[in-house]
């Protein structure tokens, strides 16, 4: 058998950004569980933006599903509070949240979902925790951090500093959710693995 015809007898590659029943279902499941962590409320500072769990729903939706499925699961969620429903925490909508000073950090769960989402998936298919920590840290943190830096100076008098030392209350409770984010997900890829498309092995079947 020649290689054009073991090339045409092999079965087509899915699409990279293709959804199945289970991906959506997934997604969705994690969408619910963002909205549930927002559910114990919120402990607001003179800053104006809340501490809340629902940025650790975030690192957990991409750390466990990657960028394709985690992404949804956020967008879903994102979606849900933008069209009124009071599923960020403290009973707030979308709508609200974007009308306060906080509305760069809601918008910056979608950015930071795909960073560590790819992050993730860079690494794997073994899933470390120390990079897992850092994949957190950098998108869970950093990316939602610098959104809702720029929310602050946009909906407020501050400046570029004095925005982002606003930060320095919660750095302490996101480095834990990033740790713990990096343990449960450990964990679940230890149990359940193939939850996350290797993109390393992507390229390598997509090179000649």
């Amino acid at each position: 058998m020649d290689a054009s015809t073991e090339s045409s007898a092999r079965p087509p590659s899915p699409r990279p950004w293709s959804l199945s029943i289970l991906d959506i279902t997934q997604a969705a499941v994690f969408a619910a569980l963002i909205a549930a962590l927002g559910l114990p409320g919120a402990i607001n500072l003179p800053g104006g933006v809340p501490i809340t769990l629902q940025t650790m729903g975030v690192m957990l939706a991409g750390a466990i599903l990657g960028p394709k499925k985690g992404t949804l699961a956020v967008a879903i969620f994102m979606v849900l509070a933008i069209v009124g429903l009071p599923i960020l925490a403290g009973g707030v909508n979308g709508q609200a949240s974007l009308a306060s000073p906080r509305g760069g950090y809601f918008l910056g769960f979608l950015p930071g979902v795909i960073v560590v989402g790819l992050l993730t998936a860079l690494m794997m298919p073994r899933y470390r925790v120390l990079w897992g920590i850092v994949a957190n840290l950098i998108g869970g943190v950093l990316v939602i951090y610098t959104c809702g830096v720029i929310g602050l100076m946009i909906r407020t008098d501050l400046t570029v500093w004095a925005a982002i030392t606003t930060n320095g209350p919660y750095l302490v409770g996101d480095l834990a959710k990033a740790v713990v984010t990096a343990l449960v997900a450990s964990q679940v890829h230890r149990g359940w693995p193939g939850l996350i498309e290797p993109l390393r092995r992507r390229r390598r079947a997509a090179s000649p």
